[in-house]
């Protein structure tokens, strides 16, 4: 059974890598809402030094830190997420996800499954669509209609010369890719602005570069260049959609911190209201169907 929120819900954080501690942990520590509960990581050393830094407690022991939190955010690798996130929402706990929410859809089936089973409310954090200028920015052009092509480029330089990124080190980004890791932002874009993927082509280009063309619902199609490897300056995240109001680019944002706090804003509403956010866990594993179709597509190349 969902647990009921309070005047000041309690949300504990799982993970103590470089994301949570530069965007969860001080969001949630920052939030004059919220009650953050504490934190759990697979490194205990880890998680003491994370919660001594935000002012709350480490726990050992994932179950007590559910027992002892209303919701719980993940900040882990996505199929380290998943069946963390299930035995979350089987404690009745209200679960705000990282993307994606699993590398297969079978796992993020599963997290879907139990959130549904339990009656939680969920939120899958993409970064997007909560950045104010640019959550703002889709759902106007969401409003607006008359799109007949998207293109984006998303070149990350995590891998690029010179980098020293502490998410370089992640051995999950290393295995899984831009596809998988930056893929999950232009989906979050495209589909409320476009409608649903109804087909996929995607080409693997150089050092794990993936180009993909997209059919959607609305008739319009859309492109994407996804990498980690670009050199960096070559760098951007930019995508123009063209239509019958000619062309537009979005906007840029800034920082993940006040992102990651609407986030859990929408979660506590959602939570309370019991209407499901557009960006909750079925979103999730839409975008995590449509990104393994793209691999699928990729490996036969």
């Amino acid at each position: 059974m969902a647990k009921h929120l309070g005047v000041k819900p309690r949300i504990g954080l799982l993970g103590t890598g470089p994301w949570a501690a530069r965007t969860h942990a001080p969001a949630l520590a920052g939030h004059p809402g919220v009650e953050f509960s504490g934190v759990w990581g697979r490194r205990p050393e880890a998680a003491a030094e994370l919660a001594a830094a935000s002012g709350t407690r480490a726990y050992e022991d994932v179950d007590a830190l559910l027992a002892a939190s209303d919701a719980v955010a993940l900040a882990l690798p996505p199929d380290v997420q998943a069946p963390l996130a299930v035995r979350a929402a089987e404690a009745g706990c209200h679960v705000l996800l990282d993307k994606p929410v699993a590398t297969t859809v079978a796992l993020a089936r599963q997290v879907t499954e139990a959130v549904e089973a339990a009656g939680v409310a969920s939120v899958v954090f993409c970064t997007l669509r909560f950045a104010e200028p640019t959550a703002r920015w889709i759902d106007e052009q969401a409003a607006a209609g008359g799109w007949f092509l998207g293109e984006a480029h998303w070149l990350g330089s995590l891998y690029g010369p010179g980098s020293v990124s502490a998410y370089a080190a992640s051995p999950w980004r290393r295995e899984k890719g831009a596809l998988w890791d930056v893929g999950p932002h232009v989906l979050s874009v495209y589909l409320p602005v476009l409608g649903d993927v109804t087909d996929v082509t995607a080409v693997p280009g150089p050092d794990g570069t993936h180009h993909l063309v997209l059919r959607h619902g609305s008739g319009a199609s859309s492109t994407a260049t996804l990498t980690l490897s670009a050199p960096p300056e070559a760098a951007e995240a930019a995508l123009t959609l063209h239509g019958s109001r000619g062309r537009v680019e979005m906007p840029r944002w800034d920082g993940a911190v006040g992102a990651f706090a609407a986030a859990v804003d929408a979660l506590v509403t959602a939570a309370r209201t019991g209407e499901p956010h557009p960006c909750d866990v079925r979103f999730g594993l839409r975008v995590t169907e449509i990104l393994a179709e793209a691999e699928h597509r990729a490996a036969r190349v």
